[in-house]
């Protein structure tokens, strides 16, 4: 399968975002002491943890169906700017109020807030809500 440089530049943060996305999800839901400073003593808690699991999973099987299905790419494309931006915005507001965080969450922050722009930026600037296919 061949791609063009069009559908590359359109659909290459979505093909990053599933390829981080999908192990960050299974590390949050079943260990998330192995990368991150958290330990999780409730069931709650363990509860709160699977459920961010399930939604990542969730978003990320749509941005794969948007990488594979036209019919799919303006639900995949918007879905992730919010679901980056929203992640890393989250984040700042944190940096600011609670402090400096772990590297891995810093930056992960700065790859949220990339990823969410670059998504910005192709939806505004590839015309990709104007094609018909």
């Amino acid at each position: 399968m061949k791609l063009s440089k069009e559908a590359f530049i359109t659909k290459i943060h979505l093909v990053i975002s599933v390829i981080i996305v999908i192990p960050v999800s299974f590390i949050y839901g079943f260990k998330p002491s192995s990368q991150f400073d958290i330990f999780l003593n409730t069931v709650d808690e363990k509860n709160f943890f699977k459920a961010i699991m399930g939604l990542y999973i969730g978003f990320s099987i749509l941005w794969i169906f948007g990488i594979f299905k036209t019919k799919f790419l303006k639900s995949a494309l918007l879905s992730n700017m919010i679901f980056m931006l929203g992640l890393g915005f989250g984040r700042l507001l944190s940096i600011f109020i609670d402090c400096t965080p772990t590297f891995g969450y810093t930056f992960g922050t700065a790859a949220e807030l990339f990823l969410g722009f670059y998504g910005f930026w192709v939806i505004n600037n590839k015309k990709v809500f104007l094609q018909k296919k």
